[in-house]
Order: C-alpha cells, then sequence, then structure tokens
C-alpha cells in the first residue's frame, strides 16, 4: 500500500480499522520505554489510546524520531492497529512512521501533580488534559440531550436578551456597564422573557450564559455560567415537577449512553450514576425537611434557607436527587404563587443533587394576579415602570404557568463527579487570566 493510499484516521474510529495501516494525527501526551521500545500516549481530540514504536521493526530515524519526542509535539503517526485488552479503550497502534508536524519544548503542564492555581494561569494548554477533556465532551452530550428533550417535547426556544435595564429578580449582584449614557446590566436570567413567550408559545425555552458579580469562590459560585430556563402556560407545578425529573433522568441516560469511555476516564461510579433516573424522584415539604434536619441535630429554625450541608444531607438522605417543596415566601422570589391555604409559603421546589452537590434545579408555579404582583413589586422595592411589560402578562388573557432554571455548569459537575467546576472546566470565564 502506498503512503497515498493509507487512510487518515481520527482515534475514535480505531475500532473500525483493526488489522489495517492507518495514519492518524494527533499530539504526544505521555512517552515512556526503554532503549528498544517507545510507548506513546497519543491524543487528537476524539479519544486516548498507545502507539507502541519497537525499535526492531522500524528504520532507525523512525526509532530516534520516537525517542527524542516532546510533551505535545504534534505529529503523523502511521501504524497497523490492533486490539489491546489491557487499556480501557481497547486499541492500539504498532507504529511505523512517526513524522513531526510542530515541535514543543518545556511544555508548562507536566505529568506531576499541579495545584489549583496553577492550573487557572495554565487554562488555555489545560484543555488538553484529561480532566477538561472528558468533562467537556460530557458537557456537549448534555446540551445536545438538552435541545433533544425539549424537542420532542414540543417546546419552541427562545433567545432573552444579554442586556437588560434593570435586575429580573432584585438582586444587587449584577455587572453594570454603560449604555450610550445609560445603565445597563448584564443579564441573570431570561425566565421573564420566557414567561412572555409562553404567552405566545405555549412551551418555550431559553438556554444561554447569565452573570452573577460575585467572586466564584466556590462550587456554589460562577460570576459566569449556562442556564436552561423552560417556561410552560397551563402547567401546574405538579406536571412541572414531573417534566423536571423526566429531563434530568433523560441528560444522566444520554451520558450513560453516549459517554461510557469519560466517566471511566473521570472514574466516575456509573450505577451510581444509572441509579438517579429512577423515577418519580422523592418530593419533601419544606417543613418537613425542617423537621427531619432539627432531629438530626441540625441548628435550623423555619423561615431560613438551606445550606450546603443541609442540602447534602436532604439528597443523601433519600440516596436520590430530591425535591424541597414550598419554601417561604420571604426567601423567594416576588413571581412564586402563593399558596392556597397559607400565606407564608410559595408553591415552589429545588432540586437538590446527591453527593453534595446540591440545588441543580429551581422552579416554581408563578402567580397570575396583576394586583398581588404588583403590591409585591413594590414590597421588593422594584421599580414598577421596569416591570409594567411582565404585569401585562397578567392583564391580557393570564393563565396558569410554571417554570423552572437549570444551570449548566452545576449539572455537569453533578454527572462527571467532579468536586469544582472551575478545575474540571478551564474556561467558566473566557479571560484565563481574570481570577477570584
Amino acid at each position: 500500500m502506498t503512503e497515498t493510499e493509507i487512510p487518515t484516521i481520527q482515534i475514535i474510529d480505531a475500532k473500525d480499522y483493526v488489522g489495517q495501516t492507518v495514519r492518524i494525527g494527533g499530539w504526544l501526551r505521555q512517552k515512556r520505554g526503554s532503549g528498544k521500545i517507545a510507548f506513546l500516549q497519543l491524543r487528537d481530540g476524539t479519544a486516548f489510546f498507545q502507539g507502541v514504536v519497537v525499535k526492531a521493526d522500524v528504520p532507525e530515524n523512525v526509532f530516534e524520531t520516537a525517542k527524542e519526542l516532546k510533551q505535545e509535539t504534534s505529529l503523523y503517526v502511521t501504524g497497523e492497529i490492533h486490539e489491546d485488552s489491557r487499556s480501557s479503550f481497547g486499541y492500539e497502534m504498532a507504529v511505523s512512521d512517526v513524522q513531526v508536524i510542530g515541535a514543543s519544548q518545556d511544555y508548562p503542564i507536566t505529568p506531576k501533580e499541579h495545584g489549583t492555581e496553577f492550573l487557572f494561569d495554565e487554562r488555555h494548554l489545560y484543555l488538553r488534559h484529561i480532566k477538561p477533556f472528558a468533562t467537556l465532551k460530557i458537557r456537549n452530550t448534555l446540551i445536545a440531550a438538552t435541545y433533544e428533550f425539549f424537542n420532542q417535547e414540543g417546546f419552541i426556544k427562545l433567545d432573552a436578551p444579554l442586556l437588560t435595564g434593570s435586575a429580573p429578580e432584585g438582586t444587587t449582584e449584577l455587572f453594570e456597564t454603560d449604555y450610550f449614557g445609560q445603565s445597563a446590566f448584564l443579564s441573570q436570567t431570561g425566565q421573564l422573557y420566557a414567561e412572555a413567550g409562553a404567552m405566545a408559545f405555549g412551551k418555550v425555552f431559553t438556554f444561554g450564559p447569565a452573570f452573577r458579580a460575585e467572586k466564584s469562590k466556590t462550587r456554589r459560585h460562577l460570576t459566569e455560567f449556562w442556564m436552561i430556563e423552560p417556561e410552560m402556560a397551563f402547567m401546574d407545578q405538579e406536571a412541572s415537577l414531573a417534566l423536571q425529573e423526566r429531563y434530568i433522568a433523560f441528560l444522566i441516560n444520554k451520558v450513560l449512553e453516549q459517554n461510557d469511555q469519560e466517566l471511566d476516564l473521570l472514574k466516575r461510579d456509573k450505577d451510581l450514576l444509572r441509579s438517579y433516573t429512577q423515577l418519580p424522584f422523592p418530593r419533601v415539604s419544606y417543613d418537613d425537611a425542617i423537621k427531619l434536619l432539627q432531629d438530626n441535630n441540625f441548628d435550623v429554625q423555619w423561615g431560613v434557607d438551606f445550606g450546603s450541608p443541609e442540602e447534602t444531607f436532604l439528597a443523601n438522605h433519600f440516596s436520590s436527587p430530591v425535591f424541597i417543596t414550598n419554601y417561604p415566601k420571604k426567601i423567594k422570589a416576588f413571581y412564586m404563587k402563593r399558596h392556597p391555604s397559607r400565606d407564608d409559603v410559595v408553591i415552589c421546589a429545588d432540586l437538590l443533587a446527591p453527593e453534595g452537590y446540591g440545588e441543580i434545579i429551581g422552579g416554581s408555579e408563578r402567580d397570575t394576579d396583576y394586583d398581588y404582583l404588583k403590591a409585591r413589586i413594590e414590597e421588593e422595592g422594584l421599580s414598577l415602570d421596569e416591570y409594567n411589560w411582565y404585569l401585562d402578562l397578567r392583564k391580557y388573557g393570564s393563565v396558569p404557568h410554571s417554570g423552572f432554571g437549570l444551570g449548566l455548569e452545576r449539572m455537569v459537575t453533578f454527572v462527571t463527579g467532579e468536586d469544582h467546576i472551575r478545575e474540571a472546566i478551564p474556561f467558566p470565564r473566557m479571560m484565563h487570566r481574570i481570577r477570584p
């Protein structure tokens, strides 16, 4: 076979070429060996596998080239694909030729352990490594699965503005910018705009970046993240919860189907992950959650929001994602629907993930009463002028409706089992030199 007849493939397709000679373009991740054999750990953006160069089987110059390769050198390797039962990937290459494309010297992220701060400074290079590779592949699956799920459920995607004139939820954690002499803010949520869309299309979702002016000091805080926010007309809270748990199970199942290799690279317990697809998820009222926490020696009183220890205990107690329903009105947003028999709680739910990942979904049924919402906006010290358009939705054919929001990065950490999204995904904020 001449060089022009040798097929060029990607590593991920090696299973289809067992016993054949192929060429692969990639990068050298690591190298080990002796005077007679060199083991090249290779990557090409689709997968990782090993190329084996045996001195006795190749021209001397090829073996010398292989011996001198430095970490992250780009190269073409040619050779025969073999099955390899010792590796999790299952295949390797018996290399017959090595051609250097681009040399690499003194690559800073060596095989030794590196601290988080160091990796922050090298985010542009850290993308090449196993943990971000596997995590971002899973993130991509979650994104594709989100579109698939909502499309098959009959939703329309809308795009909410990223620059807004006010805070959608009244918070002060906003990035302010000058908009031709007027104040504008980077959006925290697309939810209120999605409500307008639901009154036009019935079921809509937004999917875009959101911004919070708070330091990314824990895995619960990111200054920039991506939110999926569905809104559904003619849907009460119970129907919304059923949709939410179907959505979560759908996402997890897609990752289990499509990212087996990546889950192995991250050493994620797939059986445990699969257990989180068993529906329905438990539903526990805020009142009962408080009692459960108090009975287990938590110093919490009715009316407080839950922190990480409380959320972790509750989800782990049920060994499952769990809905905590009907929180106190004073700690929730103004638009949440009043409870029919109590004035102190609203019809809402947070979905808490086990293993310490906390809230992955927050949602509620939305109140439809014009006068009530107007009073709540005033109580919260918000500008009626800024919310007149929102109140209009209650004047012209309002209907019962519900919605929720899922933070993509929080979902990624949960599915991948990673400790901190900033380590797993190098670019939650694209300017890699900006750090908290």
